[in-house]
């Protein structure tokens, strides 16, 4: 037995080893006591009852992951781990637009423009509400934008433009009581709010220190939370992974715990004054951390009665392909677990350009749930939620006989499988290139970003002897050549491996090729469990989890953790690949979407092996950097730089897309270096704590450069700027030069 004291919220608890608990020193504390120690699963639990008022506020907890330090509650953090349920909210009004699980996922965007510029932003909203968005983000940073925003307000109503305007505040609680007065909703950033700008430090607060702290920010926002309630307002009370202040980051770390204390002090104090119109956010860069983060915040939520809704978005996600692809991997996830009543997109592009994409994600969240797509019930004991924990699978080895080498069919980090067809077959040497293979003298070489197997559903006649050379060379560099099992046993390509299906495997067709010969599985993962258990005696080399596409209610997601459940309490530990295929005509936005969603939903949880997209009328490239871009996205392998860039808003000093577009022509040939372009300071030194060096605008015309959270070098002339953060790469031994073509 143990005692101690925690916060009602049963937020912040520690252990080490399980022996002891190191207590977060937050308000409302309670006394416990009776901390039970009890079996479940294969862990020990803590069982804590508020000893003050037995029976009420009980929470179970356990550990992350197994040996994790981080207990979390055992309550769930979605309404159904099978299929996609939205999650019940209360309703949250926004002006005259509800959020909430009773209506439709919300759009929003944000402005770019200088709000001090009232026609400029005027126009702005008017572009964006024109695309169909719901909820437009302005940034107030000062008393004369808060006084632009009451013209801005006023001119859009006399345009018939009754949008909701949110204002975005940072480090100024008097400019949001100022802008409360004309806008519908207040995002207040709770790591700079009330609290000084991080300086990354580690501090020591006694009990009284933190208690007068809390004490200071309940002065500075019960009079916003007054302000909003007398004026009918809305709040989103909105973390940063990026801007957590020093004082959260020395007791939680810079950590999804961190995150969601963050913002339970600013709630705690909204329902302390009967403030209930609010919703939460946890925005990070990373999808990991940022899917982390909420489920944290739900599951918490769970446990205390809480039903605000949520605003999803991972933040500085960048432009192109790479932005939408992190947005779809983070958001996507989420909504497939029924998480979600409002959405941004955020790229480093005009803000009407994220509308669209936008609304594919929400009509993938709203379609999953409508259908409420998934699969049969069943028990989930093996996924980690909170805590990222990659499930690997047993990479290829080389057996005694075999003529090639088969390990490198499958990539340690993640791999990338594409489908290659008779017509690419006839010119051998493009379809090397498109594979990213070097070309020595005509002939192919792996290198850091080469496809690692192909799947031909058709081969060659036996006679087309120069398409069968181009795979045996390909072959012979351990690229995987995946074929049905029928062209095989008909038109049979030597050292290919055989894609069978369970049923195959069931009939026992698969015994009529060759004595060792290589199968990959095709595994739906919603079969009967009878079917299933014929892997337990068939020697893989891997497993593609394949829906068709046709399949409305079957939801992909929840058929693989079914699988991979099933997988790992059989230890069966074949590697697995997420095999998704598009109709014709798929639009491209769809497809990234699609992919980063089906299958980042699943990497995000550390489930899987690789990728393998097909889309008949696709570009081939753009096929095979969707794959890359997922892998890299998930924190899986790293095939080019990484940036984190924001979307720019009313604080940006420079031109943001002109300055991303120049320092990634200059740079993005350096995988495993991580880029911060950051517009101005209010997310950068945060934000860049998952960045190697940052490029952030400090004044106007003037850049600072950091590596890590430091700033190195300051006031740099932006003309300068570009070349000043290569020679700082350089500095750093970061810096190769680019590949020139063969």
């Amino acid at each position: 037995m143990a005692t101690g004291a925690v916060p009602a919220s049963f937020t912040g608890l520690k252990t080490r080893d399980h022996r002891g608990l190191g207590l977060a020193k937050v308000s409302e504390f309670v006394k416990v006591s009776d901390l039970q120690r009890v079996k479940f699963r294969r862990t020990k639990i803590a069982v804590i009852r508020n000893s003050t008022n037995p029976g009420s506020e009980t929470v179970e907890l356990e550990p992350a992951s197994e040996g994790s330090p981080l207990l979390v509650p055992r309550q769930k953090y979605c309404e159904s781990i099978h299929k996609t349920i939205r999650r019940k909210t209360r309703t949250v009004m926004v002006g005259n637009v509800a959020l909430g699980s009773e209506h439709p996922i919300r759009i929003q965007t944000m402005t770019t423009t200088d709000t001090k510029d009232v026609a400029a932003t005027v126009e702005q909203v008017m572009r964006i509400a024109d695309q169909g968005a719901d909820i437009v983000r302005i940034t107030v940073q000062g008393r004369k934008e808060a006084d632009a925003c009451f013209d801005i307000k006023n001119t859009l109503v006399q345009k018939n433009y009754n949008i909701p305007l949110v204002a975005d505040i940072h480090f100024a609680p008097p400019v949001a009581m100022r802008v409360a007065e004309c806008f519908d909703k207040i995002r207040v950033n709770p790591g700079n709010f009330a609290d000084r700008r991080a300086q990354f430090e580690q501090l020591e607060y006694t009990d009284d220190d933190y208690q007068k702290e809390l004490e200071h920010i309940e002065k500075v926002f019960s009079p916003l939370v007054e302000k909003c309630k007398e004026y009918g307002r809305a709040m989103r009370i909105g973390t940063n992974h990026g801007s957590l202040s020093d004082r959260i980051m020395s007791y939680y770390g810079d950590s999804p715990r961190g995150m969601v204390e963050s913002a339970f002090e600013y709630a705690r104090i909204c329902r302390k004054l009967d403030f209930h119109n609010f919703v939460f956010s946890m925005k990070a860069s990373n999808p990991v951390i940022m899917v982390q983060a909420y489920r944290l915040l739900v599951a918490e939520m769970n446990v205390l009665g809480w039903d605000y809704p949520l605003h999803l978005g991972v933040t500085e996600a960048g432009e192109g392909e790479d932005g939408r692809m992190k947005s779809a991997i983070g958001i996507g996830t989420l909504l497939m677990d029924g998480l979600g009543d409002t959405i941004r997109v955020s790229l480093t592009e005009a803000p009407e350009e994220e509308i669209d994409p936008c609304k594919r994600l929400a009509n993938l969240g709203m379609r999953g749930a409508e259908l409420q797509k998934g699969v049969a019930p069943f028990e989930e004991k093996h996924r980690r939620y909170f805590d990222f924990q990659r499930r690997s699978g047993q990479l290829p080895v080389q057996k005694e006989g075999e003529e090639v080498d088969y390990r490198g069919v499958l990539h340690r980090d993640g791999s990338v499988l594409m489908s290659v067809s008779l017509n690419q077959l006839k010119a051998p040497e493009q379809l090397y290139k498109v594979l990213a293979a070097k070309l020595i003298v005509g002939m192919p070489f792996k290198d850091l970003a080469t496809v690692d197997s192909i799947l031909v559903r058709e081969l060659p006649p036996q006679d087309d002897k120069n398409a069968r050379l181009a795979l045996k060379r390909l072959i012979d560099i351990s690229m995987g050549v995946i074929t049905p099992l029928s062209e095989q046993l008909t038109k049979r390509l030597p050292n290919a491996l055989a894609l069978v299906t369970l049923k195959e495997l069931l009939s026992g067709a698969h015994k009529l090729l060759p004595e060792g010969s290589r199968l990959a599985v095709s595994v739906r993962g919603d079969e009967p469990y009878e079917e299933l258990e014929i892997l337990k005696s068939t020697d893989a080399t891997m497993i593609l989890h394949y829906i068709p596409y046709s399949e409305e209610k079957t939801s992909r997601v929840h058929a693989a953790r079914r699988l991979f459940e099933y997988l790992d309490k059989n230890s069966l530990n074949f590697p697995v690949i997420h095999h998704i295929e598009f109709p014709k005509q798929v639009h491209r936005d769809d497809l990234v979407i699609g992919s980063g969603t089906n299958a980042g939903a699943l990497l995000v949880d550390g489930l899987g092996d690789g990728i393998l997209l097909e889309a008949p009328d696709q570009d081939f490239e753009f096929l095979r950097n969707t794959s890359f871009n997922l892998l890299q996205g998930c924190r899986m392998r790293n095939t080019k730089t990484e940036y984190v860039s924001c979307p720019s808003c009313g604080r940006t000093l420079f031109d943001l897309q002109e300055i991303s577009a120049e320092i990634r022509e200059k740079t993005s040939h350096l995988p495993g270096v991580s880029i911060a372009i950051m517009g101005c300071i209010v997310n950068g030194p945060g934000e860049m704590a998952d960045a190697d060096f940052g490029y952030v605008g400090g004044a106007p015309g003037k850049i600072d450069l950091y590596v890590g959270k430091t700033v190195v070098k300051r006031a740099i002339a932006m003309e300068q700027a570009t070349d000043a953060l290569i020679d700082l790469i350089k500095e750093h031994g970061r810096w190769v030069d680019p590949p020139t073509e063969e």
